[in-house]
């Protein structure tokens, strides 16, 4: 049996990571790429990130992706995933269809 404190977790990792100091309601934002430009931001100013910051951000968005999971509405799933294209194109990345 899993405990309580175990379950939570991944909320845990959301709200009180040390990596990025996310801005309130981030992924809940409508536009992919203010979400984009506010990972950015985030990664960009930890100074307690451990890898580079456009994977710091892109892990943190694709981290809150899995998380929802099958939770996650379609319209959301479409905007965060957006926000992942807009990201590598702040970056300089290509963008994956």
């Amino acid at each position: 049996m899993v405990s309580v404190k175990s379950a939570k977790w991944s909320q845990r990792v959301t709200t009180n990571s040390h990596a990025l100091d996310l801005e309130a309601g981030v992924f809940n934002l409508d536009d992919p790429k203010a979400i984009a430009k506010s990972l950015k931001s985030a990664a960009e100013a930890s100074q307690q990130r451990k890898s580079e910051p456009f994977r710091s951000a892109m892990s943190m968005l694709t981290f809150y992706i899995n998380r929802a999971g099958h939770h996650l509405p379609a319209r959301r799933r479409r905007i965060l995933e957006a926000a992942k294209n807009e990201l590598r194109e702040l970056y300089g990345r290509p963008r994956r269809h």
